[in-house]
């Protein structure tokens, strides 16, 4: 891994401890990364307004990718550089498929500017933005929308993620970073999508990224960096599609993934 100018990292399940803290060997890393000149892009399912906290208590700025590749966010000046979001028509379109493919479903839908759920959407199990609105999905569709969110109460969620597939067809991305929610964005838009834009911008080849994930939604960044990296607590497929495993993200897997990368480079690290 000589030669690497940016890590690519997930944050649940990857970066992020269960509780959403990272050990002070993480934090050190981090630091001495950004020290050595290598740049680290948060790269996330969650929207720019959950993302920012927890870059702050990293440590880490820059830009992030947010809403599985549908935000480009700029976290020190807190503005958006980029956005590909659903079209609210089409969006609309889709909550009707998803309704007649799954009945019994409940929506939530990510805005550029906002968050809304149908009522009976947490139930104690999904949790809620603060001051989001609460009303039918198609009336939460107000414009654009970064994310299209989908869960039901009672089927299996492997039957429910299959379904939304067939439903959606290649009108949009299905993908998901846990067994409780369906996320949809539009056609093309994953976490790859934004990472590879960002990387031309930065005039940043694929050999030269190195991106570490858990989930199935991190599936496309892997695949498109010159070197996949899944935590030892990664789905099988995300394990298999990784050229190589590091520790897990409670035992401090990145901090290891990341102080490999400064030694091959010549660096150190703290």
């Amino acid at each position: 891994m000589g030669g690497i100018r940016l890590v690519a990292c997930d944050l649940d399940g990857t970066l992020l401890r269960p509780d959403e803290t990272v050990s002070d060997r993480t934090r050190a890393a981090l630091a001495s990364a950004r020290d050595a000149g290598i740049t680290v892009v948060l790269v996330s399912g969650r929207p720019p307004r959950s993302i920012g906290p927890i870059a702050e208590r990293l440590g880490v700025g820059g830009i992030a990718i947010c809403a599985n590749g549908a935000v480009v966010w700029d976290l020190d000046a807190g503005t958006m550089v980029d956005s590909s979001p659903l079209a609210a028509d089409l969006a609309a379109r889709l909550v009707h498929a998803l309704r007649e493919a799954i009945p019994g479903a409940l929506f939530a839908v990510e805005l550029e500017d906002g968050f809304g759920r149908e009522a009976g959407w947490s139930q104690g199990v999904v949790p809620v933005a603060p001051g989001a609105l609460e009303a039918d999905a198609l009336e939460l569709i107000s414009g654009p929308v970064s994310k299209l969110l989908v869960r039901h109460p009672s089927m299996a969620f492997a039957e429910v993620a299959e379904r939304a597939r067939r439903a959606v067809g290649d009108d949009a991305v299905v993908t998901w970073a846990g067994l409780r929610l369906v996320e949809i964005s539009a056609a093309g838009v994953t976490k790859a999508f934004a990472l590879e834009r960002l990387c031309r911008r930065l005039g940043i080849v694929a050999d030269e990224v190195v991106a570490v994930g858990d989930m199935p939604n991190d599936l496309a960044m892997l695949d498109w960096a010159g070197t996949a990296v899944a935590v030892a607590n990664a789905t099988p497929e995300v394990l298999e599609a990784a050229d190589e495993v590091t520790a897990a993200n409670t035992d401090d897997g990145v901090a290891l993934l990341l102080e490999r990368i400064l030694a091959r480079n010549g660096g150190s690290y703290a």
